[in-house]
């Protein structure tokens, strides 16, 4: 799945790697890998990819 995180736009587009959790990995285009704590940051789908 593809995800924007919209309050960091600066790190494009991101593919999710694993959700264990609630702990989410992505990996962005321009951030590289990040988790994210899904309790606190909500992730949008991108369809467009």
């Amino acid at each position: 799945m593809f995800v924007r995180c919209p309050g960091r736009p600066d790190w494009g587009l991101g593919q999710v790697q694993s959700n264990i959790g609630g702990r989410v990995t992505v990996n962005f285009e321009h951030a590289g890998k990040q988790v994210i704590d899904s309790r606190y940051v909500t992730l949008l789908p991108d369809f467009s990819a």
